[in-house]
């Protein structure tokens, strides 16, 4: 099975008692969830006959269900393939696979479906399950023919087709790469057809998973399907700094999650002027600075003075706005800004309880003052105790020589 907690019995996932839905990434990955498994088909409409079935590191395709099996999510099946036939796991079945076929634009012709053969045999599985073993020592031979040969490119994985008959090595590369060499080197090694695959560095870090600077496991390898490009511009509008050690993800390009709230800050910035707009004043003229989108400020400057900023509202700079368009001037930004000076006093509350804050930061260094006189003024006591018995001891040892 996928994950190592699972074990097949007679074709049917065990071991985890989820029937291949369980939460890890491996058995989990990429998956959609059926909201409409629980609605009965109406009266005289057939059930729909594709099923979704998920191969390695979320490859997905759609199959016909031309013999009418009753497959459920979990089932491991043998589809159709080029040559031979491909082990994969159904993930979806039903209503909602026309909804996916329909958004991912996926042909319905005759000449475009793919079948499922039958519900895998133990004996399918056993050969599915030895070729995935022998995927991972194999990726460290072809790494290295590839070093030997000075190719530049990075074989990223390598995926064996059900009956093993076939293995897909994907790989990335910055240029065109002439692998026409290495791929009789791998015919040679590995005894089996070869298939190339270009990948970018995006459906990269997909394939291959990880936890991303956020703590949680990346989006592209977990629910993410479609990758729109994330341009500089997105970092700019949320005021983020263009740092690239942190705007970047696994992948080296831009991090995805980028673009997330980005129509969300681009319609706070439509109730701000814009940024380029000087502020014509009788005092002098002033530039935008910074703003700050969740309270609604701005901060300017006078050109010349450029170490005194004045914190003014975006109604307020649209209302100089508009009066310079009329060709007026305001005495100056000060006017505005003593209405929102703040005191930069901060008031700390007691959270704790009724202890207080500042328990921590009483010295403790007078007990073992105390102590270490005690024990000083004991040191001399027993000492004037011992001085008389050892003059006593002396004038005996006298007697005794006399």
């Amino acid at each position: 099975m996928a994950c190592a907690s699972c074990s097949t019995k007679d074709g049917s996932p065990k071991g985890c008692k989820n029937n291949g839905t369980c939460g890890t990434d491996s058995c989990n990955k990429l998956t959609v969830f059926d909201w409409l498994a629980n609605m009965s088909v109406p009266n005289g409409e057939k059930p729909f006959d594709f099923v979704e079935v998920r191969f390695k590191n979320g490859r997905k395709n759609y199959y016909k269900n031309t013999d009418n099996l009753s497959l459920s999510i979990g089932d491991i099946v043998a589809t159709q393939a080029q040559s031979g036939h491909d082990i994969g796991m159904v993930t979806l079945s039903g209503e909602l696979v026309r909804v996916q076929m329909k958004r991912k634009k996926i042909s319905k012709k005759p000449e475009d479906i793919l079948k499922i053969y039958r519900k895998a045999s133990q004996k399918d599985i056993d050969i599915w399950s030895a070729a995935r073993d022998k995927e991972e020592p194999m990726k460290v031979r072809a790494r290295q023919y590839a070093i030997d040969l000075k190719l530049q490119m990075k074989i990223s994985d390598i995926e064996f087709q059900g009956d093993a008959s076939k293995a897909t090595f994907y790989y990335t590369a910055e240029e065109r790469v002439d692998f026409r060499e290495l791929i009789k080197v791998f015919a040679k090694e590995f005894r089996t057809r070869i298939e190339m695959k270009q990948v970018g560095f995006r459906q990269e870090a997909a394939r291959l998973g990880g936890i991303g600077s956020c703590g949680r496991e990346l989006c592209c390898s977990t629910w993410l399907t479609d990758f729109r490009s994330v341009s500089t511009s997105a970092a700019r509008y949320q005021q983020l700094s263009l740092n690239p050690q942190k705007l970047a993800g696994q992948c080296g390009k831009l991090k995805c999650c980028l673009n997330y709230e980005l129509d969300s800050y681009l319609d706070a910035l439509k109730a701000f002027p814009k940024t380029d707009v000087k502020l014509y004043t009788e005092k002098g003229t002033a530039v935008c600075q910074k703003t700050d989108i969740f309270q609604g400020h701005m901060w300017y400057a006078y050109e010349g003075e450029w170490m005194n900023w004045h914190k003014i509202t975006t109604a307020q700079a649209r209302e100089i706005i508009e009066l310079n368009k009329k060709k007026e001037k305001v005495a100056s930004l000060e006017e505005y800004a003593s209405d929102l000076v703040e005191s930069t006093k901060v008031a700390f509350e007691n959270v704790v309880g009724q202890d207080s804050l500042t328990r921590f930061d009483k010295p403790k260094g007078g007990k073992k003052r105390k102590n270490s006189k005690n024990t000083r003024s004991r040191n001399n006591q027993n000492k004037n105790k011992k001085r008389p018995q050892n003059k006593n001891a002396k004038s005996n040892a006298k007697k005794t020589t006399k």
